[in-house]
């Protein structure tokens, strides 16, 4: 399987962004994905489309031995340059280097939408060992009113049809396969404090801005500039943390 066009030219060209304005996960949601999962110094983890380690570097701190995959190079040089340790593979969830039954547990963080739910659930059933548990978890950026509201309007008006977290239908996949227990979900909180450079790049890391033609994208961080040009400072940006578990069947 390739890997969606738009993700490789947008973090392709954007990995050193994503590193720096995208949000960390909370303590307690990370908490409670490791109960989840049984991770632990005993637990080999496959972290699949692991980016630039975001949560790849929180699983390492548990003590857990890790494996990141990752299809977009300038992501997984990223990540390496970020994390020491970690044994890190250029793969896809649809087509994933380990052997049969090699780990433990595997976690996607921000990223099973960009999946082709169906083959990636026959894979990641592959990989792990009877009982093996999965977790998924994504940071939602808040966008209820005020600025935030005006940000959201302005972004995704950049979007067309490219996968998102909320519009895929991997929630479907998991419905209807035998191979996994059904999803549990849990909901945590974030609060993301950042400067307006900070901000700059986190909407210049979406993949649809990051791929987006030299004068469209100027265009778009201008506005951004200008909409938070006179709001106090640090800009705090809410985020909603979801986390889904299951258990191979």
């Amino acid at each position: 399987m390739s890997t969606h066009p738009t993700a490789v030219a947008g973090f392709g060209s954007a990995a050193d962004a994503y590193e720096r304005g995208r949000p960390s996960y909370p303590d307690d949601a990370v908490a409670y994905l490791a109960a989840e999962l049984g991770l632990g110094p005993a637990a080999r983890v496959l972290d699949l489309a692991a980016g630039t380690g975001k949560l790849t570097r929180l699983l390492v701190e548990g003590g857990a031995e890790v494996v990141a995959v990752e299809p977009v190079a300038a992501m997984r040089a990223a990540l390496e340059h970020a994390v020491a340790g970690v044994t890190v593979l250029d793969g896809t969830a649809e087509s994933i280097p380990l052997t049969d039954g090699s780990v433990d547990a595997v976690t996607v963080a921000q990223a099973f939408h960009w999946f082709d739910a169906e083959a990636a659930i026959v894979e990641i059933h592959r990989v792990l060992r009877r009982g093996g548990r999965l977790g998924l978890i994504w940071n939602v950026m808040g966008a209820d009113a005020g600025w935030l509201a005006a940000l959201r309007e302005l972004v995704h008006g950049s979007r067309g049809s490219v996968p998102a977290y909320g519009v895929s239908p991997w929630r479907k996949a998991f419905r209807a396969t035998p191979l996994f227990t059904p999803l549990r979900e849990r909901t945590f909180g974030l609060v993301h404090e950042l400067d307006e450079h900070g901000l700059v790049d986190r909407i210049a890391s979406t993949s649809y801005v990051a791929a987006l033609p030299d004068a469209d994208r100027d265009r778009l961080i201008r506005q951004v500039r200008e909409l938070v040009r006179d709001l106090p400072r640090p800009l705090r940006v809410p985020y909603r943390t979801d986390v889904f578990t299951c258990r191979r069947t």
